[in-house]
């Protein structure tokens, strides 16, 4: 049986981060969802894009909007998995994946070392496995699993 991979992330930088992971995604059914701007929409022709509501930093309309599409998206799909990295698009999806007893798994982003994010602190006890790519996030996220910078 094939896992179905439900992507969800803000596009730039933390979609190309996700599409790095090519190698473990490519064989299994997957859905995106990002936001439909030129630089996601270009990066993941072809592939199945499900629009995201932004801009989602201190916007409580976006946020409810985006809260609606995951409970509807997740009930639909029924993913095996959610993955994501960041950044706001992220927290309502694990809410209702984690509602829904739908494994998550966090990716916490290769450029903060110094201090956390504020969607890895709101994702991570929604996180059925949270992972870190530097040591020094490690120690900042207390049960995170180091995996090493993907690139």
């Amino acid at each position: 049986m094939c896992m179905h991979v439900l992507f969800v992330c803000s596009s730039g930088g933390h979609l190309a981060q996700l599409l790095r992971l090519k190698p473990w995604w490519e064989d299994r059914e997957r859905a995106w969802v990002t936001f439909d701007l030129p630089d996601a929409r270009s990066k993941l022709a072809g592939e199945h894009l499900i629009p995201a509501h932004f801009p989602t930093t201190r916007h409580i309309g976006n946020l409810i909007r985006n809260t609606f599409l995951a409970a509807r998206v997740l009930w639909s799909h029924r993913p095996d998995v959610v993955v994501s990295n960041g950044a706001g698009v992220a927290i309502p999806f694990f809410v209702f994946a984690r509602l829904l007893r739908i494994p998550t798994v966090y990716l916490e982003v290769y450029d903060r070392v110094d201090s956390t994010t504020m969607t890895g602190r709101v994702c991570r006890p929604l996180s059925s496995l949270f992972l870190v790519q530097w040591p020094e996030q490690q120690a900042l996220y207390s049960g995170s699993d180091l995996v090493g910078p993907i690139y």
